[in-house]
């Protein structure tokens, strides 16, 4: 019944579920209290076992951290707190041996105000070639005391920072995230050709991809009018339409250049972009047979537990796709967002794990790709107590203490052991967010020998979903279902029905998968089952 075919032939990232590895916090090797490369290398078995098709590794580059990594001060190296080139070409080796992918993000928005550029920007003069590779503008007001425009930062207040060098008028350069984040001008050509030589160096050390960080920020409207926002406090770019820095037509041409970079280059390897934009109808315009393959569905991300929410974004997405024949993608939680055992259960955990079961059997019974991160194998709820003296995250500090920011979900992982650190690191030093002491019972350790745990359900819906030939394709077919259910058939013989509902459903015949443990008669609410008929 569940019997393999032979290999399809399509491209691997097509249907592929990718696995987000924040280096920092997944696994420590050298003792020190963050994970490294070594780390992830070493705990590389515990995918292969888990049954994803790739990983997606989180900023690894040389960073000051005043953005957990986003700030890159050197594209084409390694930070020495997670290792060296060497160690990323063994983590690369050793990945590719076990039949795992690589997939490194790439984050070329903006650099680190520590990067070369940025420091040669900052002593030369105004118009200058190397201040031409940034947005530098001369503010406006008395002597340029104001800033050039009305643009917001994503971590709060405005989008331009002075450049304090005693010239009049004075000069800002525009930052839509932290000031030590300074944005790049795409329009320059100094710009483009070293990106293009970045993405060569990594190819070259045999990545099967990029994802593209903040891909609608790339570009700007040249002449940097005001934006009209909905919300000035809040920096909501799936409500923006028309936004003079985000989702502009001009950043397309990035990435067809990059597309015809990557064809060019021996192998199969993929453009993913991080594209938060409003609506799938304008997602779509980054995806296509010369821009990107695939790209986040943060539509999905983002929804409640909700049927008819689900539902419609479901529908959204597969209608806008299906004409330029890309595949969707799945996700829940990512190193940005708030873990979706925590969202689902609006204060009750036993609620969220509950709902958190049902989800990714929903999820990976969607046609197209899917997004795991790392740690929702195990059931990792969002930390919310982490003391504020121990918080990182800009998002806090600009907020002024308003949001706590991401912290919370990238705590470091539980492996073994009984209590702090859990085996993330074999050093006496802490690690470097705190973790909570009941992880003990959520280690990979301890749901090893607990058949009914959620990591045992990762695993057997990951192996099944290779199995069944029906999730090979595109096709979604929506089935009747009382209010509250989703029930949808995938080739002759799959079914899913998901009971986001408040009163149990009967049981269909042929269960292959249930998300509660053991045996039922009903669907309880908050519970999914896979079908698969004769």
């Amino acid at each position: 019944m569940l019997v393999t075919e032979a290999p399809d032939r399509e491209p691997w990232w097509r249907r592929a579920v990718i696995y987000e590895i924040y280096p920092r916090s997944f696994a420590d090797a050298d003792g020190d209290g963050e994970g490294d490369i070594a780390g992830i290398t070493a705990r590389l078995p515990h995918l292969a076992d888990l049954g994803v098709d790739a990983v997606w590794i989180a900023p690894w580059y040389p960073s000051p951290m005043a953005d957990g990594g986003y700030d890159v001060s050197d594209y084409c190296d390694i930070d020495p707190r997670f290792g060296t080139l060497e160690d990323a070409d063994a983590m690369i080796a050793e990945a590719h041996r076990l039949g795992l992918r690589v997939v490194v993000d790439l984050v070329a928005n903006h650099t680190s105000s520590e990067h070369e550029w940025f420091r040669a920007a900052l002593a030369a003069a105004p118009g200058s070639p190397e201040r031409g590779r940034y947005h530098f503008r001369d503010g406006t007001g008395p002597g340029g005391a104001e800033p050039p425009n009305n643009w917001i930062s994503a971590f709060g207040g405005s989008a331009w920072s002075p450049v304090e060098d005693g010239r009049t008028p004075q000069q800002w350069y525009l930052h839509l995230f932290a000031p030590e984040q300074p944005d790049l001008d795409w329009e320059d050509e100094q710009v483009r050709d070293a990106f293009d030589d970045v993405l060569r160096f990594w190819l070259d050390r045999g990545v099967d991809g990029f994802r593209l960080d903040a891909a609608p920020a790339m570009a700007k409207h040249p002449d940097y009018p005001d934006a009209d926002y909905p919300d000035p406090t809040r920096f909501d770019t799936g409500r923006w339409e028309g936004n003079p820095h985000w989702d502009v037509d001009a950043v397309h041409d990035i990435f067809r250049r990059w597309r015809r970079l990557v064809d060019a280059h021996p192998g199969d390897q993929v453009l993913v972009a991080e594209a938060v934009v409003r609506g799938p109808e304008r997602l779509a315009r980054y995806l296509g047979p010369d821009e990107v393959q695939t790209a986040f569905n943060f539509d999905w991300v983002h929804a409640p537990w909700d049927a008819a929410h689900l539902r419609s974004v479901v529908d959204r997405t597969l209608a806008a796709l299906q004409p330029i024949g890309a595949p969707a993608t799945w996700a829940m939680s990512s190193h940005d967002e708030t873990r979706h055992l925590t969202r689902f259960g609006e204060g009750d955990l036993d609620l969220g794990r509950r709902r958190a079961r049902a989800a990714v059997l929903l999820t990976l019974a969607l046609p197209g790709g899917a997004y795991l991160y790392q740690g929702e194998e195990l059931g990792l709820e969002e930390v919310e107590d982490i003391p504020e003296a121990l918080l990182q995250d800009p998002v806090f500090v600009r907020s002024g203490g308003r949001h706590r920011g991401r912290d919370g979900c990238r705590v470091p992982l539980p492996w073994s052991g009984e209590r702090p650190p859990f085996g993330f690191s074999s050093g006496t030093v802490d690690p470097w967010l705190p973790q909570p002491a009941h992880w003990a019972d959520l280690t990979v350790e301890a749901q090893q020998r607990d058949p009914g745990s959620m990591l045992q359900l990762y695993r057997t819906a990951l192996r099944l979903r290779r199995e069944i030939r029906d999730l090979r394709g595109p096709d979604l077919h929506w089935l009747p279902a009382p209010e509250g259910v989703l029930h949808f058939r995938r080739g002759e013989r799959f079914e899913c029905l998901a009971n986001l509902g408040d009163s149990a459903v009967r049981l269909p015949e042929g269960v292959v998968l249930s998300s509660p443990a053991g045996d039922g008669q009903v669907v309880e609410p908050d519970t999914a089952v896979w079908v698969v008929h004769p």
